[in-house]
């Protein structure tokens, strides 16, 4: 077609560092991106199909797990109360103006004559070499313009390790507020791709050093200082939650495991009180912590589905392996976690043994053995009662037919009964068993003995 095409953006950059790309190709030309993308999928074998986006001048198409999106070269304006830029055709050089980063304004020419040659031209392959972020035009602009690209360079900085370059984490600061034009959906998407970086609390001090935390997330930020009194001090809750997300980081790649560290100690702030005699309390903060999730959830567009409900219920349970470590294991306490845990068990034990960041070596040490006895216990208790998502042996219907009664409180109160029963150890997890205390309920609630 005689058309000017360019490598550009991400790929190159994860080309130039030798990183694993995600199969995703930003391709650029000179002209119309839709008609080059048409001639692409012509070419290739199979029944290609391109999905075009007329009002950004855009298409997409996948082949062989790739993701190759292509646009016409352009040059961009904006207006101040909105992200969405003026949009007009332009050069290969237009179109590196208007990219976020030097590292991703790198481009490489597809054309035959120039095949593999880079156009570089605001030296982003030494900003590569120095682990910089830094804008190619003035970052003032650049994040006025578009404030997510304030997210970003945190993300970036985050996620490949890079120092942010003082000019821009200076103008991230100035124009922070500006993060308000832009929808919370496009503030999570990138807030959880730092949550889902190697050491996620890189990005979360770069986001409460610029005053975007405070905006984004206040709650979190409610949880930092500590206070003393009376010689008593507590820890401070920011940078202890902050440990406890990098220690989860570092054993799962689980996104919402990661949220259930953030959100673990939520509430602390609201519940926190001193008692004379006995120090700094924050009674129930799990419970209080556990209703909030949803709030937070809502306000930050995050899934308001099964994935919030794993959250609300490691933040929920999360002291209860802690406070069965400093006591006597009993196996009614370890079949009760098991009951109310179900088969996210294990990563609330994960959870737990991420909590502990005391400097105190013995401490540390004699949590981490009294947490192996726990788990000790739980595999017994599991295997002997199978209570990971436990239903109770009778049902209701066979409540019901039984004594030949209506739903009704009686109902549930004969099925709670045979719950307790199981979980003291009364009786064992089997039909037999719980039909016989079935029966034993009813009769105490004046229902009769069945009739067969």
């Amino acid at each position: 077609m005689n058309v000017q095409a360019y490598v550009i953006g991400g790929f190159v950059r994860d080309l130039l560092l030798n990183r694993e790309n995600k199969m995703d190709i930003d391709i650029v030309v000179l002209g119309s991106g839709i008609d080059f993308a048409q001639q692409v999928a012509a070419k290739l074998e199979g029944d290609i199909p391109v999905k075009y986006f007329k009002n950004f001048g855009t298409a997409m198409l996948n082949f062989n797990s790739w993701k190759v999106e292509f646009v016409g070269a352009r040059k961009e304006s904006y207006r101040s109360n909105s992200r969405k830029p003026i949009v007009e055709d332009g050069t290969i050089e237009d179109d590196q103006n208007r990219r976020d980063f030097t590292i991703n304004a790198m481009a490489i020419d597809l054309t035959v004559k120039k095949f593999g040659q880079l156009i570089d031209p605001f030296n982003g392959i030494s900003d590569l070499s120095d682990k910089i972020i830094r804008t190619p035009l003035d970052p003032d602009i650049t994040f006025s313009d578009d404030p997510l690209r304030m997210m970003r360079a945190i993300r970036f900085a985050t996620q490949l390790d890079f120092t942010i370059d003082p000019v821009c984490l200076d103008a991230i600061s100035r124009n922070a507020a500006r993060i308000s034009i832009v929808s919370m959906e496009r503030i999570s998407d990138e807030f959880n791709l730092i949550i889902q970086a190697k050491i996620p609390s890189k990005g979360f001090r770069l986001l409460d050093e610029t005053g975007l935390l405070k905006i984004i997330f206040p709650e979190f930020c409610d949880l930092k200082g500590s206070e003393i009194i009376d010689g008593k001090g507590h820890k401070d809750n920011f940078y202890h939650t902050l440990a406890v997300l990098d220690n989860v980081a570092g054993i799962s790649d689980n996104l919402w495991l990661r949220w259930a560290a953030i959100l673990h100690d939520i509430a602390k702030p609201l519940t926190k009180k001193f008692v004379q005699g006995t120090g700094w309390t924050f009674h129930a903060h799990e419970f209080k912590g556990a209703k909030m999730v949803s709030a937070i959830f809502r306000k930050l567009k995050l899934p308001l589905n099964e994935k919030m409900q794993y959250v609300e219920k490691l933040v929920l349970l999360h002291l209860r392996p802690i406070v069965l470590a400093e006591d006597v294991v009993t196996d009614s306490a370890v079949r009760r976690l098991l009951f109310e845990a179900g088969n996210d068990i294990d990563d609330l034990m994960l959870l737990c043994n991420a909590d502990i960041t005391s400097k105190n070596p013995n401490k540390v040490k004699r949590f981490l053995a009294n947490f192996e006895i726990v788990r000790q216990k739980l595999k017994e208790i599991d295997e002997k009662d199978q209570l990971r998502n436990w239903q109770p042996p009778v049902s209701g219907e066979v409540i019901m037919q039984t004594f030949g009664i209506p739903p009704s409180k009686s109902v549930g109160m004969i099925k709670d009964a045979i719950t307790e029963a199981i979980l003291e150890g009364e009786i064992p997890n089997t039909y037999e068993a719980a039909f016989q205390r079935m029966l034993k309920e009813g009769e105490k609630l004046g229902l009769g003995k069945p009739d067969s």
